[in-house]
């Protein structure tokens, strides 16, 4: 059965607990990671995620809480030997940057560097991302300050589906790609351009009528954090709860 695990749940000030926001799919096949920050090494480890179990990235967009571990996680692959192909999905926007960032480090020098492909997704809604032998991934454009996707993840094999919204403002797209999903991964930033608070993550949940609402991309301050789930209460009757780094999550 694929999993979700939650490698990061901070907004973009971490803290010693909470790693910014990304994730994995571990599935039959290995691995696709979502966003990549930090040392990602270390992280993949603590979660049981080896370097080689990684098939494919997909960048949400390019905010440095989101990808700035790429380069470093590429480095580290080559340093370890890789030649297995690597996928990298997104917008043009993302990728076009990423692929500036690592011209930076003039990686086309690095030597005998294995294969990275390059896949630009279209900004539409219900974009299949990936195909894998046990799960899906779709992606659908959301309202941030950069262009943005959100992520449904759907397993095969039956029709439970997760959804994670993002860095987003409640729009109308996160709700129709969350629509009737078992769980949505919603931010909870904050109320502010960009954004959305927990109150308008559980509205999102209530109008997408999902069964579970989890919040992530919160502040990590303690207070604040034990303030999120009964924000989203205000608009969202279902299940309601926060994600943790390391949490998992079976599609």
């Amino acid at each position: 059965m694929p999993k979700l695990i939650i490698l990061g749940t901070s907004y973009a000030i971490p803290d010693p607990e909470h790693e910014n926001t990304h994730m994995a799919v571990m599935g039959d096949q290995g691995a696709v990671l979502i966003d990549c920050v930090g040392t990602p090494a270390v992280r993949l480890a603590r979660a049981g995620i080896t370097l080689p179990d990684i098939t494919d990235i997909v960048a949400t967009h390019f905010h440095p809480d989101h990808i700035s571990g790429i380069p470093l996680l590429l480095m580290n692959m080559w340093l370890t030997g890789r030649q297995t192909p690597l996928r990298i999905y997104g917008l043009h926007h993302t990728l076009e940057r990423i692929e500036d960032m690592m011209g930076f480090y003039h990686w086309e020098n690095w030597p005998n560097f294995f294969p990275v492909a390059f896949h630009r997704l279209p900004e539409r809604e219900n974009i299949l991302v990936l195909e894998k032998p046990d799960f899906q991934i779709f992606s659908t454009p959301v309202r941030h300050l950069v262009p943005t996707i959100g992520l449904r993840f759907q397993a095969n094999h039956h029709s439970r589906a997760v959804t994670y919204s993002c860095d987003t403002e409640p729009c109308p797209s996160v709700i129709r790609l969350a629509s009737g999903t078992d769980i949505l991964i919603h931010e909870a930033s904050g109320l502010g351009v960009g954004h959305s608070s927990a109150s308008q993550a559980g509205g999102i949940a209530r109008e997408a009528e999902v069964g579970k609402l989890l919040l992530i991309h919160y502040p990590t301050g303690d207070s604040q954090r034990e303030d999120l789930v009964e924000q989203a209460r205000e608009t969202f009757s279902g299940q309601i709860g926060l994600t943790e780094d390391f949490m998992e999550i079976d599609l």
